[in-house]
């Protein structure tokens, strides 16, 4: 059996990144700290910790600190259930990982409909849709909504259905830089617009679309959808940006699609781990359900087909593909 004394200063010293903050949080000296972890680790024959600033886990720590946040999420779904209803205690903490379009367009829904249930305090993580994963896989979240179709070891992804993405401008923006439509020798010029450094989106559509690695253009760099969206709309670049947050703007004539035959499909998956205590649960099937209605599901003719990234064929109506539009 392992000491549960051990294993909450170990997970705190985690996720605290500090034996200093972890002490402070456990109202304990920062020796009693150490020497809690150490007798862990001795007790399992492996470093569990990086001694670095700031600590991190070791691929075993992660494996651990996995156990302790289910531990937590089992414990505190069996308190719930003992207790009359009149003397639960609060939320139970947990975290999610979530990529920052997704948060912008189809899951606020979902978020208003897990606060009304008052049953966890909620932390959500934002990151690149390619790289919320390794949240999860070092443990500092439960869930992550990721790019990936392959689950690592121990966990489970479902598929939720694609995002659509266009590439939008304004009529000056393109008078000015792409009177001739999108080209390489304007895409050279012309400055566009993502989302961080990270972002591999607006490549890999220049390379579709061109059949080539196109890397030295100018850019601009708004980490938020909204931002991202408002620099497109101002004119100051071009940029991939979800169709279901931009349609209002195309409505209205502020913005155009560049390539109306070309829409960009980014299949997300929910990526969880594989034995869910029941509050993870739910969360897992929150997200599931609000997903299948509100992201582009695969026509069911066609069976499973990888669409990640994918473009649709010129000519090919984008909505032919679409279950519902996103609210």
């Amino acid at each position: 059996m392992l000491d549960r004394d051990q294993l909450e200063t170990f997970a705190t010293v985690a996720e605290q990144q500090s034996f200093e903050r972890a002490a402070s949080l456990l109202n304990v000296t920062r020796g009693a700290v150490s020497q809690r972890v150490k007798a862990l680790e001795e007790s399992l024959s492996t470093i569990l910790l990086l001694r670095d600033k700031p600590v991190t886990a070791t691929p075993p720590g992660e494996v651990l600190l996995r156990h302790v946040k289910a531990l937590r999420l089992l414990e505190a779904s069996s308190m719930r259930e003992l207790a009359a209803p009149d003397s639960r205690e609060g939320p139970v903490p947990l975290s999610i990982a979530v990529n920052a379009d997704s948060l912008a367009t189809w899951f606020p829904p979902l978020l208003r409909e897990l606060f009304a249930k008052r049953e966890v305090a909620l932390e959500v993580v934002t990151d690149d849709q390619d790289h919320t994963s390794a949240r999860l896989l070092r443990g500092e979240v439960i869930g992550c909504i990721s790019t990936d179709a392959k689950p690592a070891s121990g966990f489970l992804a479902r598929p939720l259905g694609a995002m659509e993405y266009r590439c939008y401008a304004t009529p000056a923006f393109v008078d000015e830089f792409m009177p001739e439509g999108l080209n390489v020798a304007g895409i050279l010029r012309a400055p566009a617009v993502l989302f961080n450094r990270k972002d591999a989106l607006h490549d890999d559509f220049l390379e579709r679309r061109f059949g080539i690695r196109i890397e030295r253009y100018p850019r601009h760099y708004l980490p938020s959808p909204a931002a991202l969206l408002e620099g497109i709309a101002v004119g100051a670049g071009y940029g991939l940006a979800p169709s279901t947050q931009a349609q209002g703007l195309v409505q209205e004539g502020v913005l155009i699609d560049l390539a109306p035959g070309q829409p960009v499909l980014v299949d997300l998956y929910w990526h969880h781990w594989e034995m869910e205590p029941p509050i993870a649960q739910d969360i897992t099937r929150l997200v599931v359900d609000h997903a299948l209605r509100r992201l582009i599901q695969p026509r069911r003719s066609t069976g499973k087909v990888s669409r990640r990234r994918a473009v649709l064929p010129v000519g090919r109506p984008a909505r032919e593909v679409a279950s519902t539009a996103l609210s």
